[in-house]
């Protein structure tokens, strides 16, 4: 490989596993969030569970790997990619710093999306518009996220109803205890649901470039040092913790009770398995925030907070625009030269730098990420150790 092409190879590796542990954090809420809020898991306890189940569920599908790998980019006869790894690291860069803005306001956007954004940005910025597999784009993304959140509403609003109907001693403290320890193991499928799908979204990225650099064949699976360094990252990005959304999603979108949780983890459990055995990469935080709302609506209408609820609304409709204009812009200086490259990764850095910064000033840790959960209190209420 020559050194104009290992440059950009080596930090789209780098910046793709910054990305993936970008995810890790800013996903850990979808995974743990409503059993921090209910006192069924202790908020360490619950993320480093969360970040061991996500790297083992790393390991359990390669299909949604595939599809970023070889379905989004279009691909010529000979196996060569009409994009660069130059271009990919742009795309990343733009999801990145969509990704740092959104923890920083405690957003539950969607880290799938701003990759998708990020990417196609930076392609039809940098290679032309007909690079993307649009009808690809539209079947396997689009209609995915518009049907995902409204399934898994569904599905924890039918599942809220049926367990309040069916347990009419729900309210009383030794059933909230049986439903917080149901939440241990619902809980628990979230997080390695979450490790079939969003881990494998980092290794498609890397393998799409190594596929551009001529270092892979087309079409193939992601290889095991891939894999595991992905698993290894996202891992360790939801173990840190990604307070700031786990707080949205536990106690401001609704006041969520213990079988209300159990309800939207085992609803948002079954839509991630089941898109992650078809191949579709699904937005875990739409399927989350979308069982999260059910859940409210299957106890009482009143219970959703609205007002937040249209903020979130409002932040995944901007994901996609916000990363495709990030994404473009620094692919428009990363094609063009080394230093180019450079330039784009240093202003990155110190534009995660100085959000991280913002965010330090007013931090959200486990000693105040439940501030407003009606059942939880930190580190109390019977949560599991």
């Amino acid at each position: 490989m020559n050194t104009a092409l290992l440059v950009p190879v080596v930090l789209v590796i780098v910046f793709g596993l910054v990305f993936d542990f970008t995810n890790g954090f800013h996903d850990t809420a979808n995974a743990m969030a409503t059993s921090v809020a209910t006192g069924a898991l202790k908020p360490r306890t619950a993320v480093v569970i969360a970040g061991v189940l996500n790297l083992i569920g790393a390991f359990l599908s390669t299909q949604v790997a595939q599809t970023i790998s070889s379905g989004i980019i279009k691909t010529n006869a000979n196996g060569q990619e009409p994009i660069g790894p130059a271009i990919i690291f742009a795309g990343l860069v733009g999801a990145i710093l969509w990704n740092f803005a959104t923890w920083y306001l405690g957003l539950p956007s969607s880290s799938t999306h701003a990759l998708f954004g990020g990417l196609i940005g930076a392609a039809v910025l940098g290679a032309g518009i007909g690079v993307i597999q649009w009808g690809s784009v539209i079947t396997t993304i689009v209609i995915p996220a518009v049907l995902a959140p409204i399934v898994a509403g569904l599905a924890g609003l039918i599942g809220t109803f049926i367990v309040y109907r069916m347990t009419k001693q729900a309210t009383v403290p030794h059933a909230k205890t049986a439903f917080r320890h149901a939440q241990t193991v619902s809980a628990s499928l979230v997080a390695l649901a979450h490790g079939t799908s969003d881990a494998q979204k980092t290794m498609g990225v890397i393998t799409l470039t190594l596929v551009a650099a001529n270092l892979q064949a087309s079409g193939t699976a992601p290889q095991f040092w891939v894999i595991l360094t992905c698993g290894l990252a996202i891992g360790l990005g939801t173990a840190i913790g990604g307070w700031r959304i786990m707080r949205t999603v536990g106690t401001r979108i609704t006041d969520v009770e213990s079988p209300q949780g159990f309800a939207a983890e085992a609803s948002s459990a079954a839509t991630i398995l089941a898109s992650s055995h078809l191949g579709f990469p699904l937005s875990t935080t739409q399927v989350v925030s979308g069982a999260v709302v059910g859940v409210g609506l299957g106890k009482r209408l009143s219970e959703i907070h609205w007002g937040v609820a249209g903020q979130i609304g409002l932040g995944w409709l901007l994901t996609v625009p916000s990363a495709a204009v990030v994404g473009g812009l620094a692919a428009l200086l990363a094609v063009n030269s080394q230093i180019g490259l450079v330039v784009v990764a240093v202003v990155a850095a110190a534009a995660i730098a100085f959000i991280y910064w913002r965010a330090s000033r007013n931090a959200v840790g486990p000693h105040n990420v439940n501030e407003g959960a009606p059942e939880a209190a930190p580190e109390t209420q019977g949560a599991v150790a």
